[in-house]
């Protein structure tokens, strides 16, 4: 596909003796929101760190740009531009906001490109701005996420993986986090959102897959799966 930012064929990847992902394939569109769906255990956080270099494929093909990087470390992943918000955030916690943000622009050498990016994610960010000088163990979880999302655009990514952006927050946070994906979509970024909130996700998404104990069971355009009653009721958990 020649326009596919991201292509997996025929993925599988083990975790000692269990099988985590077997033969999972599914391709990302240059300026896509694509969605991951399915239960806890299903493989979608393991799909986001096979691709991001987190951990080694058994077997298969990750393609990024039209480039093989299925055996690339992760560090050479990012400075591709190709960025992993993991899940539960990870940030560093006795550092401030603005040095979380340093670490996140680690792989750019221009210090005016440093500051125009931290710019653009206070911009983004406002409360971030305000507490910049805060140490980030003292940020509520909404908070956090914005800081996790933040660090991420200092490298200016092509491709975003997202692992449960809206995991632990209120609904009106989770609004709020959901719109501000939709603005750095609309900025040029690519997404590749896993997602517990289904019915959230498939607003957001132009294409969703679904996934069941290791592979992908369904796979569809995202307001085909959302109006599908008996795809809701038997693996969104609606």
């Amino acid at each position: 596909m020649s326009n596919a930012i991201l292509e997996i064929e025929n993925l599988e990847t083990h975790y000692g003796k269990i099988h985590a992902l077997r033969s999972i394939s599914f391709s990302v569109r240059e300026g896509q929101i694509v969605t991951l769906l399915g239960a806890n255990g299903a493989g979608k956080s393991t799909t986001l760190r096979a691709i991001s270099g987190l951990i080694r494929t058994t077997s298969g093909t990750i393609r990024y740009m039209g480039e093989d990087i299925t055996q690339k470390p992760a560090h050479e992943i990012v400075k591709m531009g190709l960025i992993h918000v993991p899940e539960g955030r990870k940030i560093f916690k006795g550092m401030t906001i603005t040095e979380n943000l340093e670490l996140g622009s680690f792989s750019l050498g221009d210090d005016a490109e440093r500051k125009r990016r931290m710019e653009h994610v206070f911009d983004i960010f406002p409360v971030l701005y305000e507490r910049k000088s805060r140490d980030s163990a003292f940020l509520s979880g909404g908070e956090q996420q914005m800081l996790a999302i933040g660090r991420s655009m200092m490298t200016n990514p092509k491709l975003l993986l997202m692992d449960e952006p809206s995991m632990g927050l209120a609904p009106f946070l989770v609004q709020q986090i959901m719109k501000i994906v939709l603005r750095l979509n609309k900025e040029g970024v690519t997404i590749l959102l896993v997602e517990q909130n289904a019915k959230v996700a498939l607003k957001l998404a132009d294409h969703g897959y679904v996934l069941e104990t290791g592979r992908i069971v369904i796979r569809g355009d995202a307001k085909t799966l959302q109006q599908d009653e008996s795809i809701v009721k038997a693996y969104l958990g609606e």
